[in-house]
């Protein structure tokens, strides 16, 4: 059985699922590949361990903490080469950017590779299932470029602003100037 819950953040409704032990997904409401991890419907209950938690962390990240990726249990659902890849997504900083690039160097190396295409890497981050707090946000085009983020650019933005990223060297997609 899964488990939902709906929780407002300042950028809009959040869909929050677990499996009953642990945050399985993390969605913003029209986010593309809306709850596609989440194969069958999801019982409504705000007062699971793992629902709670996950909001208390979005309220305390909103607030503009820093709340550890590790104070929530996660589970998100995906392949070895996904997970693989969120769990560099893990990694990023606040307040910093890594671009699809650097990903595919570091993926190429775990697994022995002489290169990775950042196309395929750009499929993984794309497919996060566990939108801001594995912080598939802080990927950027190799140029500088806000673009892939399955949440919509619009959003992405706001996070990168929230997290006091500098926004100076990034560029909208289809745009020649700096934001």
């Amino acid at each position: 059985m899964m488990y939902s819950t709906h929780h407002w953040s300042p950028l809009g409704m959040i869909m929050l699922a677990s499996d009953g032990e642990s945050l399985v997904g993390l969605w913003l409401e029209g986010q593309k590949y809306f709850a596609a991890t989440v194969p069958e419907e999801t019982e409504e209950r705000p007062d699971l361990p793992a629902l709670v938690a996950a909001r208390q962390w979005l309220d305390r990240y909103f607030r503009g903490e820093r709340p550890a990726i590790a104070d929530l249990p996660l589970a998100p659902k995906g392949g070895a080469f996904r997970r693989a890849v969120w769990d560099i997504l893990c990694e990023i900083p606040y307040g910093k950017v890594i671009t699809y690039g650097d990903i595919a160097k570091r993926m190429a190396a775990q697994t022995g590779k002489a290169s990775m295409s950042a196309q395929a890497v750009g499929g993984a981050v794309g497919h996060n299932p566990i939108s801001i707090v594995i912080p598939c946000h802080r990927v950027v085009g190799t140029n500088g470029s806000l673009t892939g983020y399955a949440g919509g650019v619009d959003k992405k933005i706001k996070l990168l602003e929230h997290e006091g990223v500098d926004l100076s060297r990034l560029w909208m997609p289809g745009q020649g100037t700096p934001l």
